[in-house]
């Protein structure tokens, strides 16, 4: 029989996909291949030095049985820590920024670890900042291990006798250039330098956030103040040592926008479900592979899975909410769907047999002043309440009679699809539009809606 004795028997030698739809869209001649990290038990790049820094600390006698690992980590360290505690039996508790997602966050749980969320805002060296407080609750805990993957130096020697290997065996020894994020440094650092000995003429391409520390400090050797960012896992406030600046060739800015950005086209066009970081990878590809030839086999590292990010950047609404999606992709559906003035998001709706006192009393209760009145769900009119109250300043009997006595004409329908500018064409004739999808209403936008966008 051919089986595997546990999941960590299936960390490493993940395949390199070809990326052609992507490559053809940018004008890019040079072969490009993602490291589908993704396909580790783990889902991410990070269950490689999980496995490394715990076989070392058991080696050295620091973790002993029944032992607490304790470890700082945006969640894809822990994620693989876990999944080694799990096997061998060990506990874990994890400290981590509000940052991180939620998903990561259940997925720990779920794996039976502990977790403490710090403030994403705390700065280095702050008692509350999430390195100092996974440092305090080790020395706090009896028969703990504190792997400290950021100096670990098992962590680089991961990627040194796997990742570098790999990626050398599957190119044929042909790879050009080499793109990863820096994080704690291990995953660029250790398989650079095993890259590095093979050909040194291998550029070796670091992608950072801005607001990471890293790009200025391998520049000019000071460090900067390091301001926020939303993608998670890479960049840093601080120097790290696992990070060699002197192994690494250049390092790339890439934006919020351009690392989610790039994460959907990747899962959208290529089938290749990935984290912003991912996007961060690629978004510096794109950048180095534009000015290169036919001959060039560049090569980045896929971090982990989109699935860790599904209320994030793979969400419209998140996206939305962060002012990072582009004005093209905001479509009346969305708008619907992420209604944020304390309008509700449901459509409240009349009825043309309803009297106009229930209609009055239903658009008091929801606090809105234009109501849709539809039949079937066909839209055949609508309420104003300003015209209504006119209308019974002069016959209050009216308070008895039909909604479709009294009603006005319809609000102007547009698809779910429906552009910005679409919807703010109908706007300037119209207090609101209904939105239609699969020919049913879905939902209502008024003017104050859009004053959100």
């Amino acid at each position: 029989m051919k089986v595997y004795e546990s999941v960590l028997e299936l960390v490493g030698n993940t395949p390199l996909v070809k990326i052609k739809n992507l490559t053809r869209q940018f004008g890019i001649k040079a072969q490009v291949f993602a490291k589908m990290e993704s396909l580790n038990p783990g889902y991410s790049v990070k269950d490689r030095i999980a496995i490394s820094m715990v076989e070392d600390a058991e080696k050295k006698g620091i973790l002993k049985p029944g032992g607490t690992i304790i470890e700082a980590t945006s969640g894809n360290t822990g994620i693989g820590l876990a999944l080694v505690a799990a096997v061998r039996g060990y506990k874990c508790i994890f400290v981590m920024t509000d940052k991180v997602s939620i998903e990561k966050r259940r997925y720990l749980k779920a794996l039976g670890a502990d977790i403490v969320i710090c403030p994403a805002a705390a700065k280095y060296g702050a008692p509350d900042h999430y390195l100092e407080t996974a440092k305090r609750i080790a020395k706090e805990t009896p028969n703990s291990f504190y792997p400290d993957q950021y100096s670990h130096p098992a962590n680089p020697l991961a990627h040194y006798r796997t990742t570098g290997p790999e990626i050398w065996r599957d190119t044929d020894g042909k790879i050009t250039h080499f793109v990863a994020g820096i994080g704690t440094g291990g995953t660029i650092s250790g398989t650079a330098r095993y890259l590095k000995e093979k050909n040194p003429n291998i550029r070796i391409i670091g992608a950072d956030p801005y607001g990471s520390i890293f790009k200025i400090y391998k520049e000019t050797g000071k460090v900067p103040e390091a301001t926020p960012y939303l993608v998670e896992g890479i960049g840093q406030n601080m120097p790290v040592e696992n990070a060699d600046m002197k192994i690494i060739d250049e390092i790339i800015n890439i934006t919020d926008r351009e690392s989610f950005e790039m994460s959907r086209l990747l899962s959208r066009q290529e089938g290749i479900f990935c984290g912003g970081s991912t996007g961060t990878n690629f978004a510096a590809v794109v950048k180095i592979a534009k000015n290169l030839d036919e001959n060039a086999v560049v090569v980045f590292i896929v971090c982990d899975t989109g699935e860790h990010y599904l209320t994030k950047h793979h969400s419209d609404e998140w996206m939305k909410e962060k002012l990072l999606l582009e004005p093209q992709k905001i479509t009346a559906g969305l708008i619907v769907e992420t209604k944020s003035n304390g309008a509700p998001k449901e459509l409240i709706y009349v009825t043309p047999d309803e009297t106009v006192a229930e209609a009055l009393k239903k658009m008091n209760q929801n606090s809105v002043t234009q109501i849709p009145v539809l039949e079937e769900n066909q839209s055949v009119g609508s309420l104003r309440e300003n015209q209504v109250y006119a209308r019974l300043l002069e016959n209050r009997e009216l308070l008895n009679a039909k909604v479709s006595e009294i009603m006005d004409k319809s609000f102007p329908v547009v698809h779910a699809d429906a552009s910005v500018e679409e919807i703010k064409a109908k706007l300037r004739d119209f207090p609101a539009v209904l939105v239609e999808e699969f020919r049913q209403i879905i939902g209502i936008i008024t003017r104050a809606d859009m004053l959100d966008l």
